[in-house]
């Protein structure tokens, strides 16, 4: 056990975390030849085509320092705050961090709040400068806001790049001299966390563990804490390129195990394994249940894939436990699931899995967030949908949550982004110079505002500078209206939102008119409209498609035309009556990109 070493990887996104793995993995030999690609680790089509991690990646490498060879267990996590959670995961089974800092930007939200998970689990920080290789590097600038906020010492920190390979030497002596053995007993009871799962069509669920203490063998008998269910270990082993299989595990190992489980339920995330021999006492204490940030309706295009799309969004869940879903109905999608995610990229991301590994079509629905709803009785009910709010008459108020929000930024930005966080009812909190001239502002904001476009805008009047970290603060009380947009009179509930009752006009009004834009023509008018209980606030119409059915028509009186016209009105009078109106996926995307 002396010789194994357990580490993450931890980084604000786009900071080169992938690329030094590659050079890690390459400098001890763990993946050669043709194996070797860029962003080695990022299995996903979707990940190497947006060149962002989605999922933590383990892999274990060997290495020879000073005559003897020590294991180092790799964790690499993503950076974006959606998959903040993936990170906390990987935190857990680790003893140690590598906190990779880009040299040309500097320290991020996200590296701060990466930072702070990975402290509050007492692990040690090896800090590295990344792309020291670059022309826009300030590495002595950088190694000041890295001594400031560890408080460490300048030689502690290594100077590197993914690119060119510098540094990668001193980083993995590092590893081995700084981080710590795993703690833990090989002879006592088994416990092993589980940190991660993959569905597999041939072999079932493969779960992937650390073992805090214990020994596991292949073929023995285990069960999970969770369920009580006993399994067979048929395979276990370690995760190199590839899983190679062993005879045995022992303590401070990280592996997987394959016991051919086939429902997803059975296996939780956070669990705790044991042998049904010699059971250990208590289970690990696992990591705190995930909240979602942000709800949206996923519905499948055919209603008879429901039960296809409830299967695949459980072999989701297994490998991404930060979503959540629970069954809903819709009059004008039919039957679907409401969904929690962690962020609008997260949304966009399962929304593409969907679709690439399952081959399911679905439709999403504006997302928004979850309200508090006090009623005159004083009770409290928790609504994730607009369409699940009580009568007005009897709603005494509706509490919506806040986050505290952090923005680093240079200074230049300040002005763009004060406006930019008060036009979307933000309250400044406190604002302080980090280093030169970045900034930190800190905002409580309300979370249904910063849902749809915040982060988008941010970057783009930041010129992509601006970092954004947000953590659930507080419920306020707060003046909220249910706006609905009627077709034809009747209501589409997928498109209705809560919004504050200063924003619901205009905002209504904006609706209608890209709605005008996007629903396509019919034989009959379509009349949009935006409501407040009762009362329209914005209305737009589509013209119908009328076809001329005078051409025909020559000399004669005048009455002949007349009869015609009068004709095809009526027959339109009776197809608004039991015509349909389509709406397309478009309009419910374009809701999102309101400007």
């Amino acid at each position: 056990m002396k010789n194994i070493r357990n580490f993450c990887i931890i980084a604000h996104i786009d900071h080169g975390k992938s690329t030094l793995a590659d050079r890690l993995l390459e400098k001890t030999g763990t993946v050669t030849g043709k194996d070797m690609e860029d962003q080695v680790l990022d299995d996903m089509e979707l990940e190497k085509e947006r060149g962002i991690t989605i999922k933590s990646h383990a892999i274990q490498m060997d290495y020879m320092l000073n005559g003897e060879k020590y294991t180092l267990n790799l964790i690499d996590t993503p950076g974006h705050v959606d998959f903040s959670y993936e990170v906390s995961r990987s935190i857990a089974a680790c003893e140690g961090a590598l906190l990779i800092v880009d040299a040309s930007q500097g320290i991020q939200a996200q590296t701060i709040s990466n930072l702070y998970m990975a402290i509050d689990n007492d692990l040690e920080i090896i800090p590295v400068i990344n792309k020291c290789d670059l022309e826009s590097a300030k590495p002595e600038e950088v190694e000041d806001q890295i001594v400031d906020l560890l408080g460490c010492d300048r030689d502690e920190i290594i100077r590197a790049s993914g690119k060119t390979g510098m540094g990668v030497e001193e980083i993995l002596k590092a590893i081995v001299e700084r981080i710590p053995a795993p703690k833990g007993d090989p002879d006592a009871p088994l416990q092993a966390l589980v940190f991660d799962s993959v569905f597999n069509p041939f072999r079932g669920i493969i779960a992937y563990f650390k073992i805090e203490n214990g020994t596991i063998h292949s073929g023995e008998l285990v069960k999970f804490f969770s369920n009580d269910k006993e399994y067979h270990a048929d395979e276990i082993g370690i995760l190199r390129l590839n899983m190679e299989p062993r005879k045995e595990l022992s303590a401070g190992n990280v592996g997987y195990i394959i016991s051919g489980i086939k429902t997803s339920k059975e296996v939780k995330v956070g669990d705790t394994i044991t042998s049904v021999e010699n059971p250990c006492l208590k289970a690990i204490e696992g990591f705190e249940e995930v909240k979602p940030m942000v709800f949206a309706g996923v519905y499948p295009i055919d209603a008879e894939d429901f039960e296809d799309l409830r299967a695949s969004l459980e072999k989701l869940q297994l490998n991404d436990a930060s979503l959540t879903f629970q069954p809903e109905s819709s009059a004008a999608l039919g039957f679907g699931f409401r969904c929690g995610f962690l962020g609008l990229l997260h949304m966009e991301i399962i929304q593409e899995r969907l679709g690439r590994e399952f081959d399911m079509d679905v439709i999403t629905t504006v997302p928004n967030v979850s309200y508090k709803v006090y009623d005159k009785k004083g009770n409290v009910t928790e609504v994730h949908n607009p369409s699940g709010l009580p009568d007005p008459n009897l709603i005494e108020h509706i509490e919506e949550p806040y986050i505290r929000a952090t923005i680093i930024t240079q200074s230049d930005y300040i002005g763009p982004i004060m406006t930019l966080c008060l036009s979307k009812r933000g309250e400044l909190v406190k604002q302080e110079y980090i280093s030169g001239n970045r900034m930190e502002m800190t905002f409580d904001m309300p979370l249904g505002e910063i849902v749809i476009d915040f982060y988008d805008k941010l970057k783009s009047i930041s010129k992509g500078y601006a970092s954004f970290d947000y953590h659930i603060s507080d419920f306020r009380e707060s003046k909220l209206v249910k706006l609905d947009i009627l077709l034809n009179g009747e209501s589409v509930d997928a498109l209705s939102t809560l919004t504050h009752a200063d924003n619901a006009v205009k905002f209504g009004r904006r609706m209608c008119e890209k709605l005008k834009e996007l629903i396509p023509r019919q034989q009959f008018d379509i009349a949009i409209q935006a409501a407040i209980g009762a009362k329209i606030i914005a209305r737009e119409t589509v013209r119908q498609v009328r076809k001329d059915v005078t051409a025909k028509c020559y000399g004669g009186d005048i009455t002949r035309k007349r009869k015609l016209l009068e004709k095809q009105k009526a027959g339109k009078k009776r197809m608004k009556q039991i015509g349909t109106v389509e709406v397309p996926q478009k309009a419910f995307l374009a809701v999102l990109k309101l400007d």
